[in-house]
């Protein structure tokens, strides 16, 4: 087990902009009331901090972790989904380009949005920059606060279960820790264990 690294992602609470199911992705929209007051600090300790550098996800590494500095990092921001922005699947369902989109998300992009392979060679570097930091620190246990998006595509990446983008449900309630043997980090391969983290305090819903 000394050989082992761990990387814990979780996802930042629940924004005004989620409770409206609206699409959330480089614009910023805080936690809810709610939210703030329900998150409280985790148990794990964790020698090493990350966050996207959006308001939201530095807010919630604020809570989850009090008096730790998070390396904010724009590579693991949420999809950027342009003129969608803050818009309801109500508000775009009769939009032709947003019905080509949901048929087929990996091909289409969003106006002034970002293409899914953009997305996805964007975060593997903030994660290719997190791996390099824990080896460069001799750290074996880091967090990553970011967004469901950005966990979605880790997990499908990196889980020891293959299972594609979608098939990977992100609730706000849990962290998962993705348990790495080191030199398999350092290969780029998938982790050999996957296991939850409540979010102590946290309320459900």
């Amino acid at each position: 087990m000394d050989d082992n690294l761990v990387i814990a992602l979780f996802r930042h609470g629940i924004t005004e902009e989620n409770k409206r199911k609206a699409y959330l992705g480089w614009s910023d929209s805080p936690l809810s009331k709610e939210e703030s007051a329900s998150i409280r600090p985790i148990k794990q300790f964790y020698d090493l901090h990350f966050s996207s550098d959006l308001a939201r996800c530095i807010h919630t590494s604020r809570l989850l972790f009090p008096n730790k500095n998070a390396i904010c990092l724009s590579e693991i921001r949420e999809m950027n989904f342009g003129k969608w922005e803050k818009k309801t699947y109500g508000q775009l369902e009769n939009r032709r380009d947003y019905r080509r989109w949901l048929m087929d998300p990996f091909s289409n992009s969003p106006p002034d949005g970002e293409l899914f392979s953009t997305f996805q060679c964007r975060v593997q570097s903030g994660w290719n920059k997190i791996v390099n930091r824990m080896f460069d620190a001799g750290c074996s246990r880091s967090a990553v606060v970011t967004h469901g998006g950005v966990i979605r595509l880790l997990l499908s990446e990196f889980a020891p279960v293959q299972k594609s983008f979608w098939q990977w449900a992100v609730p706000h309630e849990i962290g998962f820790e993705l348990i790495f043997e080191k030199e398999a980090l350092r290969r780029g391969e998938r982790c050999i264990l996957l296991q939850e983290v409540p979010i102590t305090g946290k309320v459900h819903g």
